[in-house]
């Protein structure tokens, strides 16, 4: 790897197209922000937004507001706007609930589309939410139902006629490794298997092109690379060809063909708002929908084009300053998400003595130090300053302080 003079970083920054987007962004003082992979930042559009609809949307027009601030269609406007982000034509995606419970419903509707296979295939190492729903899932259909993990490498040696959907998250939580989601999608339809794909780590921070790859379903969330807010209100995505017929098993009134008529019987809606179950939060879709208006005049592409120099000043930094730490993430950008993974000795007390230094990134068990390069707020100079202050914690083993071995509840 080779690494970057500060003169060099500094001309990237001035001829950065993105840099103004920094501006969107409410950004501390003396931090260097490397975790918007868990949490993305809040965006001052958000911030006025949550005022508004506090304020004057709660406040003065209180249930009125359904209609006069038009808070009933706010899902739909928020997957309106997700959709292109994902490649995903109009009217399949739906903004509801959260990624785990997303998860259920599209899975239930998949093993229902399948109903004489058993197998469900996933990717060993896969994040654990996704396998804890599906076995639960399987569980509680109580049909038989396996779910089967293998290496990447062998995901498509293993589509078989045995396997009734593959689950796959396209980019892995600890290493940052992508898979090709047409590359594995194609072999899927192949041996007549249908497939889930998790745009956790995906929606947001490059391309995704979902129709392309012909999914048949998918699911992401709202608070990372999409910047809603803790918490934020989850996606899901459905097929044209999946639409028709479409019933889930969260039989919620806000999935009914007709909610307000209040009818004793359910009737799903003939469309995906089939995938929504009860009342929408307001407040947190108000933030997401403000955040995402970030995304108005970007291009996904440009922002990987970024995301792939500030990897590259910032491993080679590393690499440089750490010779100790080991790169887990892929050299090859279209092999790789927007991250950067390593695997270090007292990773826990290394993270808690950076993030002490003003570097904010985060801990995976058992090992692992994850940095998040974020190119709408994250600046070329940021990542050459946080890796350079990595390895002073390392060289000075600041991390070695009582106090940075202590264990909070969230790492």
């Amino acid at each position: 790897m080779r690494r970057f003079t500060e003169a060099e970083v500094l001309a990237l920054d001035a001829a950065d197209p993105l840099a103004p987007l920094r501006d969107r962004f409410v950004l501390p003082q003396g931090v260097i922000y490397l975790d918007g992979n868990s949490l993305g930042p809040l965006t001052k559009a958000a911030r006025e937004r949550v005022t508004q609809t506090v304020e004057a949307e709660w406040g003065e027009g209180l249930i009125r507001s359904w209609n006069t601030a038009n808070w009933i269609d706010l899902p739909a406007t928020v997957a309106a706007k997700i959709a292109p982000l994902i490649g995903a034509a109009p009217g399949t995606v739906a903004v509801a609930d959260s990624t785990s419970i997303n998860l259920f419903k599209v899975l239930a509707v998949a093993l229902e589309k399948r109903p004489h296979r058993r197998v469900i295939l996933t990717e060993a190492g896969n994040f654990p939410t996704d396998l804890y729903i599906a076995d639960g899932l399987a569980r509680l259909l109580d049909r038989g139902h396996e779910l089967r993990a293998v290496p990447a490498n062998e995901l498509a040696a293993a589509m078989d006629e045995t396997v009734a959907v593959v689950l796959l998250t396209e980019v892995n939580y600890r290493s940052g490794a992508r898979l090709d989601m047409a590359a594995l999608t194609a072999p899927a339809h192949a041996a007549g298997a249908l497939a889930i794909w998790d745009l956790a780590h995906s929606a947001g921070a490059f391309p995704v092109d979902l129709a392309g790859a012909d999914a048949d379903f998918a699911v992401g969330c709202g608070y990372k690379y999409l910047n809603g807010g803790p918490g934020a209100p989850a996606f899901a995505y459905v097929a044209p060809r999946h639409l028709d017929g479409l019933r889930q098993p969260l039989s919620g009134w806000m999935g009914h063909a007709t909610p307000f008529a209040f009818a004793a019987d359910y009737r799903p809606a003939g469309s995906i708002e089939a995938m929504r179950v009860g009342t929408p939060p307001i407040l947190s879709l108000a933030a997401l929908d403000a955040a995402l208006g970030a995304f108005a005049d970007v291009d996904l592409a440009v922002v990987k084009t970024k995301a792939d120099r500030l990897f590259d000043i910032f491993t080679a930094e590393i690499a440089a300053l750490c010779p100790k730490l080991e790169l887990l993430t892929p050299a090859e950008p279209a092999r790789r998400g927007t991250q950067a993974s390593f695997r270090a000795e007292n990773a826990y007390a290394v993270m808690q003595a950076l993030i002490g230094r003003g570097v904010i990134g985060d801990f995976r068990e058992p090992d692992i130090l994850r940095f998040g390069l974020t190119p709408l707020y994250l600046r070329h100079a940021d990542v050459l300053r946080a890796a350079r202050i990595l390895g002073e914690v390392l060289q000075s083993r600041a991390w070695d302080d009582p106090r940075f071995h202590a264990r909070a509840k969230v790492v």
